[in-house]
Order: C-alpha cells, then sequence, then structure tokens
C-alpha cells in the first residue's frame, strides 16, 4: 500500500474474522463500478489471491461487466511462513507432500477428511486456523498422528511482526496464546 501513487484512492476493503468492511458483493460491486468509470484499480490483497481468497467472485464480476483484469500472483502464506522461519514444508523421509486447507467451510461445517493425509506423510497447512486449533488438533490426532507431534502455528507471515509458535499437536490450541 505504501508504495502505491500518493494521489491514488486508497478505499479499504480488508476483511478479518468477524469483521469485515465491505461485504463480498459490495466489493465485487465497487470494482465493477470503478472499471466502468474508466480508472485504473488495483484490488491489493495479502498473500496470493487465487488461495483462499474470493478471486474467482471478482473475477466472474469483472468479466461479467466485460470488464478487462489482470491478476498478479502473491505469494501465499504459507510459503511465506516457510521462508521467514526457515520451516521446509517438505522433507525427504518425512513430508512427501503439501496440503492447503482451512479448519471449516463457509457455514461452520468440517471439510473433507484431509486429516487422514497428514498421517501419510503430508504436511498440512491449515490458513485461518486460530479459532479452529482445538478442531485441527483433535481432528489430527482422531486421525492417527500421535499427540506429540511437533507442529508450528505462524502469525503475519511474510510481515515485519511475524511469529512463530511452536510445540506439539497436544500444544497447539494454546500456542500463541
Amino acid at each position: 500500500v505504501a508504495m502505491g501513487r500518493r494521489d491514488a484512492d486508497r478505499i479499504p476493503v480488508g476483511k478479518r474474522k468477524g469483521c469485515h468492511s465491505k461485504s463480498q458483493k459490495e466489493i465485487d460491486a465497487l470494482l465493477v463500478s470503478l472499471g466502468r468509470e474508466g480508472k485504473r484499480v488495483v484490488r491489493l490483497k495479502s498473500g496470493d489471491p487465487l488461495v483462499f481468497g474470493r478471486a474467482a467472485e471478482e473475477l466472474a464480476a469483472l468479466r461479467n461487466a466485460g470488464i478487462s483484469h489482470e491478476v498478479v500472483p502473491g505469494v501465499t502464506s504459507a510459503f511465506a511462513a516457510a521462508a521467514d522461519f526457515a520451516l521446509p514444508l517438505t522433507l525427504r523421509g518425512t513430508a512427501s507432500s503439501l496440503v492447503f486447507t482451512t479448519g471449516h467451510d463457509l457455514n461452520g461445517n468440517t471439510l473433507p477428511d484431509w486429516a487422514k493425509l497428514a498421517v501419510g506423510g503430508a504436511t498440512v497447512a491449515v490458513y485461518m486456523g486460530r479459532s479452529v486449533a482445538v478442531s485441527v488438533a483433535s481432528r489430527l490426532m482422531e486421525a492417527g498422528l500421535p499427540s506429540d507431534t511437533p507442529v508450528a502455528a505462524v502469525e503475519n507471515a511474510g510481515r515485519p511482526d511475524a511469529r512463530l509458535f511452536h510445540g506439539t499437536l497436544t500444544d497447539l490450541p494454546a500456542l500463541g496464546d
């Protein structure tokens, strides 16, 4: 944001759990409205806009309105966390695959059984997981991971105020408190 033109209008539309400055429909409408005015619009998102973002909805709104657009990839937070703290996401002989997931769907329901993949040697990167840490830990243990499995939780990956919390699967719900 600081690198943008000083004369640019900045319209905050950020979202945090339980705190949305604008609804997704309002954001879509704003992108279309500004695009129709002929303005150059940058929808700046943290991370990669195509990983657990609402890019599909925004892109559909722009396509349906006939507004040209471009997606510039970012660095998804799992990769930023790995780089920030030198945490390999895959490790020969330990983790041969990587799963990106959230702990719940839009309605708060649990998602398909990604926890079983962890038992098979996958690293599981749980996005937006703070509020579901208890559920994530229990699902992983129910799937067969030992309670002393090492875990890491990262807050603000890729930012100067990034923080790393590490412990075991049993510790996960309390990490970062």
